[in-house]
């Protein structure tokens, strides 16, 4: 039985709340949203389509993603219904974050506090990072995988935009996997 227009709404709003609840920040957000979507709403190809789509175009990775999975689900409303749920949970903690740092911004625990985060935020981006590079459990890292990789991080660290880095590695993967 196929499920009804107003049901899968529901379920891309659920999925982005729940998503933008247990993972608020965009990057790390992609590993939670691929296991709510892939399968459910879409293929593994398309989110992977998705996911580099999202960085090559300008703007918020997540409302990007949130978009794209939101139409391949339920076409323009879900689109709508998948920026609601992507964006209400961090616009409400971000209003609650501005007024509780507000009140403690002249405190010197805040700086601990803020340094002792940036170490968690990047293993959060490199274990979002080793998901999407370990595409599936059959798939084997081959050559031209890991010679893809290594150009994009030769190029990331003499500072070439990532936009731009995307774009040559999709083109780069056009010629390398026919």
């Amino acid at each position: 039985m196929k499920q009804s227009k107003f049901s899968v709404w529901f379920s891309l709003l659920w999925m982005f709340l729940k998503v933008n609840l247990l993972s608020p920040s965009g990057p790390a957000s992609v590993g939670l949203l691929y296991k709510e979507a892939v399968g459910k709403v879409m293929s593994e190809e398309r989110f992977v389509e998705a996911v580099g789509f999202s960085n090559v175009l300008p703007g918020s990775e997540a409302l990007k993603l949130a978009m794209f999975v939101g139409y391949a689900a339920g076409g323009v409303p879900g689109v709508f219904t998948a920026l609601l749920g992507a964006m209400l949970p961090p616009t409400v903690m971000m209003f609650a974050v501005a007024a509780i740092l507000q009140q403690f911004q002249q405190e010197n625990w805040l700086q601990g506090f803020v340094r002792g985060m940036s170490p968690a935020i990047a293993a959060l981006i490199i274990m979002v990072a080793w998901e999407l590079f370990h595409v599936g459990q059959t798939k084997k890292i081959d050559k031209r995988t890991l010679f893809i990789a290594a150009l994009s991080a030769i190029a990331l660290w003499f500072e070439v935009p990532s936009p731009l880095v995307l774009l040559g590695a999709g083109v780069l993967g056009v010629f390398l996997f026919r």
